[in-house]
Protein backbone atom coordinates (compact mmCIF):
# COMPACT_ATOMS: atom_id res chain seq x y z
CA UNK A 1 0.00 0.00 0.00
CA UNK A 2 2.97 2.89 0.80
CA UNK A 3 3.95 4.40 -1.80
CA UNK A 4 7.93 5.25 -2.18
CA UNK A 5 7.27 9.50 -1.54
CA UNK A 6 5.68 8.40 1.79
CA UNK A 7 7.81 5.59 2.97
CA UNK A 8 10.94 8.20 2.72
CA UNK A 9 8.71 10.52 4.62
CA UNK A 10 7.66 8.11 7.77
CA UNK A 11 11.87 7.27 7.69
CA UNK A 12 12.71 10.63 8.35
CA UNK A 13 10.19 11.36 10.72
CA UNK A 14 11.10 8.64 12.41
CA UNK A 15 7.78 8.64 14.17
CA UNK A 16 9.34 8.96 17.47
CA UNK A 17 8.00 12.11 18.25
CA UNK A 18 4.65 11.09 19.68
CA UNK A 19 6.04 9.30 23.45
CA UNK A 20 9.04 11.91 23.37
CA UNK A 21 5.96 15.24 23.43
CA UNK A 22 4.12 13.01 25.94
CA UNK A 23 7.25 12.94 28.12
CA UNK A 24 6.80 9.42 27.98
CA UNK A 25 10.24 7.27 27.56
CA UNK A 26 10.79 5.16 24.66
CA UNK A 27 9.67 0.83 24.99
CA UNK A 28 12.77 -0.31 23.34
CA UNK A 29 11.96 -3.69 24.25
CA UNK A 30 13.08 -6.34 21.66
CA UNK A 31 13.30 -3.71 19.32
CA UNK A 32 16.64 -2.96 20.29
CA UNK A 33 17.81 -6.59 20.83
CA UNK A 34 18.30 -9.87 18.84
CA UNK A 35 15.20 -11.23 16.36
CA UNK A 36 14.94 -14.25 19.36
CA UNK A 37 15.69 -17.50 17.79
CA UNK A 38 14.83 -16.61 14.23
CA UNK A 39 17.15 -17.55 11.25
CA UNK A 40 16.90 -16.69 7.37
CA UNK A 41 14.37 -18.94 5.31
CA UNK A 42 15.28 -17.30 1.99
CA UNK A 43 18.32 -19.36 1.63
CA UNK A 44 16.93 -21.30 -1.44
CA UNK A 45 15.76 -18.40 -3.29
CA UNK A 46 16.98 -19.10 -6.45
CA UNK A 47 17.58 -15.29 -8.43
CA UNK A 48 17.02 -14.64 -11.95
CA UNK A 49 19.76 -16.31 -14.49
CA UNK A 50 20.79 -15.45 -17.72
CA UNK A 51 17.96 -17.55 -19.38
CA UNK A 52 15.30 -15.82 -17.68
CA UNK A 53 16.71 -12.33 -18.88
CA UNK A 54 17.14 -13.68 -22.52
CA UNK A 55 13.94 -15.07 -22.56
CA UNK A 56 12.64 -11.47 -21.22
CA UNK A 57 14.61 -9.89 -23.93
CA UNK A 58 12.64 -12.27 -26.79
CA UNK A 59 9.63 -11.29 -25.55
CA UNK A 60 10.37 -7.61 -25.64
CA UNK A 61 11.56 -7.68 -29.11
CA UNK A 62 8.94 -10.13 -30.64
CA UNK A 63 6.47 -6.94 -28.64
CA UNK A 64 8.27 -4.58 -30.55
CA UNK A 65 7.90 -6.28 -33.91
CA UNK A 66 3.93 -6.69 -33.07
CA UNK A 67 3.67 -3.26 -31.84
CA UNK A 68 6.09 -1.81 -35.01
CA UNK A 69 8.32 -0.51 -32.84
CA UNK A 70 12.10 -0.42 -33.80
CA UNK A 71 14.07 0.06 -30.28
CA UNK A 72 12.75 0.82 -26.73
CA UNK A 73 15.31 3.35 -24.87
CA UNK A 74 15.02 2.41 -20.68
CA UNK A 75 16.93 4.49 -17.90
CA UNK A 76 18.12 2.54 -14.82
CA UNK A 77 15.17 1.89 -12.37
CA UNK A 78 13.42 -1.63 -12.07
CA UNK A 79 13.07 -1.98 -15.46
CA UNK A 80 16.98 -2.07 -16.49
CA UNK A 81 17.18 -4.63 -13.98
CA UNK A 82 14.79 -6.42 -15.49
CA UNK A 83 15.52 -6.50 -18.80
CA UNK A 84 19.54 -6.44 -18.42
CA UNK A 85 20.50 -7.24 -14.83
CA UNK A 86 22.44 -3.53 -14.48
CA UNK A 87 21.56 -2.34 -11.56
CA UNK A 88 22.71 1.55 -11.29
CA UNK A 89 21.27 4.83 -10.02
CA UNK A 90 20.07 7.71 -11.91
CA UNK A 91 21.86 11.37 -12.01
CA UNK A 92 22.64 13.98 -14.35
CA UNK A 93 25.06 11.32 -16.60
CA UNK A 94 23.07 8.92 -18.86
CA UNK A 95 23.24 5.73 -18.43
CA UNK A 96 20.72 3.20 -20.61
CA UNK A 97 20.29 0.13 -22.63
CA UNK A 98 19.20 -0.11 -25.93
CA UNK A 99 17.12 -2.66 -27.06
CA UNK A 100 16.77 -2.74 -30.86
CA UNK A 101 13.64 -5.53 -32.43
CA UNK A 102 16.34 -7.44 -34.24
CA UNK A 103 19.73 -7.82 -32.18
CA UNK A 104 21.42 -7.44 -29.53
CA UNK A 105 21.03 -4.51 -26.91
CA UNK A 106 23.59 -2.16 -25.91
CA UNK A 107 23.92 -0.07 -22.79
CA UNK A 108 25.38 3.26 -23.10
CA UNK A 109 27.31 4.60 -19.79
CA UNK A 110 29.98 7.31 -19.27
CA UNK A 111 33.48 5.72 -19.73
CA UNK A 112 34.57 5.55 -16.29
CA UNK A 113 31.24 3.97 -15.45
CA UNK A 114 31.97 0.69 -17.89
CA UNK A 115 34.07 -1.40 -15.44
CA UNK A 116 31.07 -1.06 -12.66
CA UNK A 117 28.44 -0.99 -14.78
CA UNK A 118 29.74 -4.09 -16.09
CA UNK A 119 29.68 -6.13 -12.84
CA UNK A 120 25.85 -6.69 -12.90
CA UNK A 121 25.49 -6.98 -16.52
CA UNK A 122 23.28 -10.26 -16.57
CA UNK A 123 22.89 -10.28 -20.50
CA UNK A 124 24.95 -10.32 -23.86
CA UNK A 125 25.40 -6.83 -24.53
CA UNK A 126 27.64 -4.19 -25.76
CA UNK A 127 28.63 -1.65 -23.57
CA UNK A 128 29.14 2.03 -25.11
CA UNK A 129 31.07 4.94 -23.46
CA UNK A 130 30.81 8.43 -24.04
CA UNK A 131 33.48 11.29 -22.35
CA UNK A 132 32.07 13.83 -20.61
CA UNK A 133 32.95 16.40 -23.24
CA UNK A 134 30.49 13.75 -25.92
CA UNK A 135 26.68 13.82 -25.37
CA UNK A 136 25.44 10.60 -24.31
CA UNK A 137 21.95 10.48 -26.87
CA UNK A 138 24.55 11.47 -29.74
CA UNK A 139 25.66 7.76 -29.24
CA UNK A 140 22.38 6.20 -29.00
CA UNK A 141 21.86 8.17 -32.19
CA UNK A 142 24.43 6.64 -33.75
CA UNK A 143 23.90 3.04 -32.79
CA UNK A 144 20.21 3.75 -33.98
CA UNK A 145 21.46 4.72 -37.53
CA UNK A 146 23.80 1.73 -38.06
CA UNK A 147 20.59 -0.49 -37.07
CA UNK A 148 18.95 1.47 -39.86
CA UNK A 149 16.33 2.90 -37.22
CA UNK A 150 17.04 6.35 -37.61
CA UNK A 151 13.49 7.14 -39.21
CA UNK A 152 11.63 4.52 -37.06
CA UNK A 153 9.00 4.13 -34.32
CA UNK A 154 11.56 4.54 -30.95
CA UNK A 155 9.63 3.59 -27.81
CA UNK A 156 10.88 5.20 -24.32
CA UNK A 157 10.51 3.54 -21.25
CA UNK A 158 7.80 5.39 -19.68
CA UNK A 159 9.67 6.53 -16.22
CA UNK A 160 12.34 7.93 -18.19
CA UNK A 161 13.45 11.35 -17.56
CA UNK A 162 12.46 14.25 -20.33
CA UNK A 163 16.26 14.74 -20.93
CA UNK A 164 16.33 11.70 -22.20
CA UNK A 165 13.49 11.84 -24.22
CA UNK A 166 14.49 15.45 -25.43
CA UNK A 167 18.03 14.58 -26.18
CA UNK A 168 16.97 11.57 -28.17
CA UNK A 169 14.47 13.97 -30.06
CA UNK A 170 17.13 15.82 -30.93
CA UNK A 171 19.51 13.68 -31.99
CA UNK A 172 17.10 11.57 -34.11
CA UNK A 173 14.52 14.24 -35.61
CA UNK A 174 13.47 12.22 -38.42
CA UNK A 175 12.01 9.12 -35.50
CA UNK A 176 8.64 9.26 -34.23
CA UNK A 177 9.36 8.81 -29.93
CA UNK A 178 6.51 6.81 -28.65
CA UNK A 179 5.68 4.99 -24.92
CA UNK A 180 7.06 1.63 -24.67
CA UNK A 181 4.94 0.19 -22.44
CA UNK A 182 3.05 -2.04 -25.22
CA UNK A 183 6.58 -3.68 -24.70
CA UNK A 184 7.83 -3.22 -21.06
CA UNK A 185 4.00 -3.64 -19.46
CA UNK A 186 3.73 -6.56 -21.76
CA UNK A 187 6.59 -8.38 -20.13
CA UNK A 188 6.77 -7.14 -16.77
CA UNK A 189 2.37 -7.26 -15.78
CA UNK A 190 2.83 -10.86 -16.17
CA UNK A 191 5.01 -12.88 -13.78
CA UNK A 192 7.07 -16.26 -14.68
CA UNK A 193 7.20 -18.95 -11.95
CA UNK A 194 10.71 -17.69 -11.36
CA UNK A 195 9.25 -14.49 -10.27
CA UNK A 196 6.35 -15.68 -8.61
CA UNK A 197 8.91 -17.90 -6.23
CA UNK A 198 10.72 -14.71 -5.62
CA UNK A 199 7.54 -13.22 -4.56
CA UNK A 200 6.17 -16.18 -2.35
CA UNK A 201 10.21 -16.00 -0.94
CA UNK A 202 9.45 -12.55 0.15
CA UNK A 203 5.44 -12.63 1.24
CA UNK A 204 6.82 -15.37 3.74
CA UNK A 205 9.53 -13.71 5.61
CA UNK A 206 6.99 -10.68 5.93
CA UNK A 207 4.32 -13.09 7.23
CA UNK A 208 6.64 -14.97 9.24
CA UNK A 209 7.95 -11.52 10.74
CA UNK A 210 4.48 -10.48 11.55
CA UNK A 211 3.82 -13.88 13.65
CA UNK A 212 7.21 -12.42 15.85
CA UNK A 213 6.15 -8.75 15.92
CA UNK A 214 2.57 -8.92 16.79
CA UNK A 215 2.55 -10.51 19.88
CA UNK A 216 5.25 -8.17 21.45
CA UNK A 217 3.34 -5.31 20.64
CA UNK A 218 2.56 -3.79 24.47
CA UNK A 219 0.83 -0.79 25.42
CA UNK A 220 3.14 2.59 25.55
CA UNK A 221 4.77 1.98 22.36
CA UNK A 222 5.67 4.63 19.36
CA UNK A 223 5.03 3.13 15.81
CA UNK A 224 8.74 3.32 15.30
CA UNK A 225 8.90 1.01 18.43
CA UNK A 226 6.39 -1.54 16.23
CA UNK A 227 8.16 -0.94 13.13
CA UNK A 228 11.85 -1.38 14.68
CA UNK A 229 10.43 -4.86 15.91
CA UNK A 230 9.19 -5.66 12.08
CA UNK A 231 12.24 -4.29 10.70
CA UNK A 232 14.87 -6.71 13.06
CA UNK A 233 12.51 -9.73 12.41
CA UNK A 234 12.60 -9.21 8.89
CA UNK A 235 16.11 -8.87 8.37
CA UNK A 236 17.15 -11.82 10.78
CA UNK A 237 14.46 -13.91 8.54
CA UNK A 238 16.52 -13.20 5.47
CA UNK A 239 14.52 -10.59 3.80
CA UNK A 240 15.55 -6.79 2.87
CA UNK A 241 13.17 -4.57 4.85
CA UNK A 242 11.31 -2.02 2.65
CA UNK A 243 8.49 -0.60 4.81
CA UNK A 244 7.26 -1.17 8.40
CA UNK A 245 4.60 1.30 8.79
CA UNK A 246 2.60 0.48 11.93
CA UNK A 247 -0.45 3.25 12.96
CA UNK A 248 -2.48 3.50 15.95
CA UNK A 249 -5.62 4.43 17.04
CA UNK A 250 -6.95 7.32 15.02
CA UNK A 251 -4.29 7.71 12.59
CA UNK A 252 -5.21 4.33 11.29
CA UNK A 253 -8.07 6.43 9.54
CA UNK A 254 -5.12 7.82 7.34
CA UNK A 255 -4.28 5.27 5.03
CA UNK A 256 -0.69 6.40 4.89
CA UNK A 257 -0.53 7.51 8.16
CA UNK A 258 -0.50 10.42 10.53
CA UNK A 259 2.26 12.08 12.12
CA UNK A 260 0.30 13.27 15.08
CA UNK A 261 1.88 11.95 18.44
CA UNK A 262 0.87 8.02 18.76
CA UNK A 263 1.43 6.00 21.98
CA UNK A 264 -0.54 2.76 22.19
CA UNK A 265 -3.06 2.75 24.65
CA UNK A 266 -5.59 -0.58 25.82
CA UNK A 267 -8.23 -1.35 23.02
CA UNK A 268 -6.42 0.79 20.91
CA UNK A 269 -6.71 -0.31 16.72
CA UNK A 270 -2.97 -1.05 15.14
CA UNK A 271 -2.53 -1.39 11.35
CA UNK A 272 0.80 -1.86 10.21
CA UNK A 273 1.68 -2.09 6.52
CA UNK A 274 5.14 -3.61 5.67
CA UNK A 275 7.01 -5.66 2.89
CA UNK A 276 10.26 -6.46 2.20
CA UNK A 277 12.24 -7.91 -1.32
CA UNK A 278 14.02 -11.14 -1.95
CA UNK A 279 16.58 -10.73 -4.81
CA UNK A 280 14.61 -7.46 -5.69
CA UNK A 281 10.94 -8.85 -5.51
CA UNK A 282 8.53 -7.27 -3.08
CA UNK A 283 6.27 -8.63 -0.28
CA UNK A 284 2.98 -6.16 0.79
CA UNK A 285 1.17 -7.21 3.54
CA UNK A 286 -1.29 -5.50 6.11
CA UNK A 287 -2.46 -6.59 9.64
CA UNK A 288 -4.96 -5.04 11.74
CA UNK A 289 -5.43 -6.00 15.73
CA UNK A 290 -6.23 -4.40 18.94
CA UNK A 291 -3.88 -4.09 22.13
CA UNK A 292 -4.10 -4.83 25.87
CA UNK A 293 -8.16 -5.09 25.33
CA UNK A 294 -11.34 -7.18 23.98
CA UNK A 295 -12.16 -5.74 20.41
CA UNK A 296 -14.98 -3.75 20.78
CA UNK A 297 -18.05 -4.62 18.99
CA UNK A 298 -17.44 -1.80 16.19
CA UNK A 299 -13.81 -2.73 15.76
CA UNK A 300 -15.23 -6.48 15.59
CA UNK A 301 -17.46 -6.01 12.67
CA UNK A 302 -15.65 -3.11 10.41
CA UNK A 303 -12.69 -5.97 11.14
CA UNK A 304 -15.31 -8.94 9.77
CA UNK A 305 -16.36 -6.27 6.99
CA UNK A 306 -13.16 -5.76 5.21
CA UNK A 307 -12.69 -9.82 5.74
CA UNK A 308 -14.80 -10.47 3.73
CA UNK A 309 -14.12 -7.36 1.14
CA UNK A 310 -11.26 -9.04 0.53
CA UNK A 311 -13.07 -12.07 -0.09
CA UNK A 312 -15.64 -10.53 -2.40
CA UNK A 313 -11.87 -9.00 -4.36
CA UNK A 314 -10.38 -12.55 -4.34
CA UNK A 315 -13.98 -14.32 -5.73
CA UNK A 316 -14.57 -11.12 -8.77
CA UNK A 317 -10.18 -11.51 -10.00
CA UNK A 318 -11.19 -13.74 -13.12
CA UNK A 319 -9.37 -14.59 -16.17
CA UNK A 320 -10.66 -11.93 -18.78
CA UNK A 321 -12.25 -9.77 -16.26
CA UNK A 322 -11.81 -6.44 -16.22
CA UNK A 323 -8.99 -5.19 -13.30
CA UNK A 324 -11.36 -2.33 -12.53
CA UNK A 325 -14.72 -4.93 -12.13
CA UNK A 326 -12.61 -6.26 -8.96
CA UNK A 327 -12.93 -2.50 -7.23
CA UNK A 328 -16.18 -2.50 -8.11
CA UNK A 329 -17.16 -5.14 -6.35
CA UNK A 330 -16.09 -4.42 -3.60
CA UNK A 331 -17.71 -0.81 -3.88
CA UNK A 332 -21.21 -2.57 -4.32
CA UNK A 333 -20.60 -4.72 -1.39
CA UNK A 334 -19.35 -1.81 0.81
CA UNK A 335 -22.35 0.76 -0.26
CA UNK A 336 -24.71 -1.71 0.55
CA UNK A 337 -23.15 -1.70 4.02
CA UNK A 338 -23.97 2.06 4.41
CA UNK A 339 -20.04 2.93 3.27
CA UNK A 340 -19.42 5.35 0.45
CA UNK A 341 -20.26 5.73 -1.90
CA UNK A 342 -17.77 5.32 -4.44
CA UNK A 343 -14.55 6.43 -2.42
CA UNK A 344 -16.20 8.77 -0.25
CA UNK A 345 -15.42 8.44 3.30
CA UNK A 346 -16.32 6.42 5.96
CA UNK A 347 -15.56 3.72 3.50
CA UNK A 348 -12.66 2.65 0.86
CA UNK A 349 -10.77 5.96 -0.07
CA UNK A 350 -8.43 4.17 -2.12
CA UNK A 351 -8.27 1.41 -5.02
CA UNK A 352 -8.59 -2.43 -3.85
CA UNK A 353 -5.53 -3.10 -5.24
CA UNK A 354 -2.27 -2.21 -7.00
CA UNK A 355 0.09 -4.72 -8.85
CA UNK A 356 3.23 -5.64 -7.27
CA UNK A 357 6.14 -7.45 -8.55
CA UNK A 358 9.79 -6.07 -8.58
CA UNK A 359 8.65 -2.32 -7.33
CA UNK A 360 5.91 -2.39 -4.60
CA UNK A 361 3.43 -0.49 -6.98
CA UNK A 362 3.02 -1.75 -10.95
CA UNK A 363 0.40 -1.52 -13.41
CA UNK A 364 -2.31 -2.58 -13.68
CA UNK A 365 -4.45 -0.98 -10.54
CA UNK A 366 -7.36 -2.84 -9.66
CA UNK A 367 -9.00 0.37 -9.28
CA UNK A 368 -12.42 1.41 -11.60
CA UNK A 369 -12.38 2.39 -15.34
CA UNK A 370 -9.26 0.18 -15.42
CA UNK A 371 -10.37 -1.89 -18.23
CA UNK A 372 -7.11 -4.55 -19.14
CA UNK A 373 -8.46 -7.84 -18.45
CA UNK A 374 -6.74 -10.20 -16.00
CA UNK A 375 -4.55 -12.49 -17.34
CA UNK A 376 -2.46 -15.12 -15.59
CA UNK A 377 0.96 -14.36 -13.84
CA UNK A 378 -0.49 -10.87 -13.11
CA UNK A 379 0.38 -10.17 -9.28
CA UNK A 380 -1.99 -7.98 -7.51
CA UNK A 381 -2.26 -6.46 -3.53
CA UNK A 382 -5.98 -7.35 -1.93
CA UNK A 383 -6.86 -4.84 0.24
CA UNK A 384 -10.42 -3.14 0.79
CA UNK A 385 -9.40 -1.20 3.83
CA UNK A 386 -12.62 0.85 5.58
CA UNK A 387 -11.70 4.20 7.24
CA UNK A 388 -13.52 5.72 9.29
CA UNK A 389 -11.92 9.48 10.20
CA UNK A 390 -12.20 10.52 14.12
CA UNK A 391 -12.10 6.80 14.74
CA UNK A 392 -10.03 4.10 13.60
CA UNK A 393 -9.15 2.10 10.10
CA UNK A 394 -9.00 -1.14 9.48
CA UNK A 395 -7.34 -2.88 6.39
CA UNK A 396 -6.09 -6.33 5.60
CA UNK A 397 -3.70 -6.74 2.55
CA UNK A 398 -2.73 -9.80 1.27
CA UNK A 399 -1.26 -10.44 -2.31
CA UNK A 400 -2.54 -12.66 -5.28
CA UNK A 401 -1.13 -14.13 -8.50
CA UNK A 402 -3.69 -14.79 -11.35
CA UNK A 403 -3.12 -18.41 -12.78
CA UNK A 404 -5.04 -20.10 -15.59
CA UNK A 405 -7.52 -20.78 -13.06
CA UNK A 406 -8.36 -17.83 -11.65
CA UNK A 407 -6.43 -16.47 -8.43
CA UNK A 408 -4.18 -18.31 -6.15
CA UNK A 409 -3.10 -16.01 -2.37
CA UNK A 410 0.42 -15.14 -1.55
CA UNK A 411 -0.58 -15.28 1.76
CA UNK A 412 -3.89 -15.68 3.03
CA UNK A 413 -5.81 -13.57 4.83
CA UNK A 414 -6.35 -13.67 8.65
CA UNK A 415 -10.17 -14.94 9.40
CA UNK A 416 -11.03 -13.28 12.59
CA UNK A 417 -9.51 -10.01 14.54
CA UNK A 418 -8.17 -12.46 17.46
CA UNK A 419 -5.95 -14.11 15.26
CA UNK A 420 -4.52 -11.26 12.83
CA UNK A 421 -1.57 -12.82 11.62
CA UNK A 422 -3.25 -15.60 9.80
Amino acid sequence: MLTPDRRMLLKMAGLTGGALALGLPRLLLAADGPAGDLKSITGGAVPIGPGERKARIDRAQALMRENGIGAILIEPGASLIYFTGVRWWRSERLTAAVIPAEGAPIIVTPFFEKPSVAQSLGIEADIRVWQEDEHPLALVAAFLTERGLASSRISVEETARFFAFDGLRTALPKAELVSANPVVRGCRMRKTPAEIALMQAATDVTLAAYRWTIPQVRIGMTPADIGGLMTKATKALGGEPEFSLALVGEAAAYPHGSEAPQVVKAGDIVLMDCGCTVQGYQSDISRTFVVGADPTAEQRRVWDQVAKGQQVAFAAARIGAPAGSVDDAVRHYYQGLGYGPGYKLPGLSHRTGHGIGMEGHEPVNLVHGETTKLASGMCFSDEPGIYIPGKFGVRLEDCFHMTETGPAWFSKPPVSIDAPTG
